[in-house]
């Protein structure tokens, strides 16, 4: 029993890739002119690191080997030079539906007092313009939140959700948001905005989808603030159960505090950033 018991849990390992994983830190570099980075994401072959400079900003990025090139492409989170999302903490884009970007602000030294955000933006309009000038179209309130907000499109039953989920120590959740009333909502509290919602760990940063195993990817701090942790969850079966199903956790011996990942343009291959101002980007590979 034992023997076929091991066999079945290998079985189910290997289908869903993770019985070996292990996330390698290939090379290192310093990206400058983000503040404090705050999350990364890869479209349509760029990349995109956003922080909280003197104001919440984006910069865009061509990748190479091991290398990011930026693109002279910089674009400020502001409305009529009003800083508007001084804190950026997930984009979720998907091409298809509505883009939205979320914002986490502290309310008190202590971090007991949070007021969540979500914007839905013209994404192309953003990227032309270089701000949210004619380009934020509408903004919600994630009071359906613990601790902050982290937008990112996941799939559940061949429909897009926009996901995010908690910073905090206890009581964390990850809610799956529907697009299309979340883009018409003024809170996230209104019936038919949230869809389902399971809890999970503590300290989650950012979240990122990977499509091609249905697997959510819950990226975290060990403990407040510091040290990298990564989360691979069954999306599907966390759902269902209304907790986490943790198919494998990554603890990366970095003393820093992790606050995005992304795959790139090859399934192995991430990069991992953080609100250091030096060696913020980590590139880094997965078997």
């Amino acid at each position: 029993m034992k023997i076929l018991i091991t066999i079945i849990s290998t079985m189910l390992a290997l289908f869903f890739g993770m019985a070996s994983m292990d996330i390698n830190i290939v090379s290192t570099t310093t990206i400058d002119s983000l503040g404090a980075c705050q999350g990364a994401s890869y479209h349509q072959g760029k990349v995109f690191l956003y922080g909280d400079r003197e104001v919440g900003m984006m910069r865009v990025y061509d990748l190479q080997v091991n290398q990011l090139v930026y693109t002279g492409k910089e674009i400020k989170f502001t409305q009529q030079n009003q800083d508007i999302i001084n804190h950026p903490t997930g984009i979720a884009y998907n091409g298809t539906h509505p883009t939205f970007i979320g914002n986490s602000i502290r309310l008190n030294p202590e971090g007991t007092h949070w007021k969540a955000v979500i914007y839905a933006v013209d994404w192309n309009g953003l990227l032309t313009k270089g701000t949210l000038d004619g380009n934020l179209l509408h903004v919600i309130e994630d009071d359906a939140c613990i601790q902050g907000t982290r937008p990112e499109y996941v799939q559940y039953n061949g429909k897009w959700y926009v996901a995010t989920s908690d910073y905090g120590p206890k009581n964390n959740e990850v809610r799956l948001y529907d697009p299309t009333r979340l883009s018409q909502a003024q809170k996230t509290s209104e019936p038919g905005v949230l869809f389902k919602k399971f809890s999970c760990s503590a300290w989650v940063q950012n979240l990122h989808w990977i499509p091609s195993k249905g697997i959510l990817v819950l990226i975290q701090n060990q403990i407040e603030g510091r040290r990298w942790r990564f989360t691979f969850l069954d999306l599907q079966k966390s759902i269902d159960a209304g907790q986490q199903h943790v198919l494998k956790t990554i603890d990366v011996d970095k003393a820093d505090e992790l606050e995005g990942f992304c795959l790139l343009n090859t399934p192995n291959t991430g990069i991992a950033v953080t609100s250091s101002r030096r060696q913020n980007v980590h590139f880094v590979s997965l078997p």
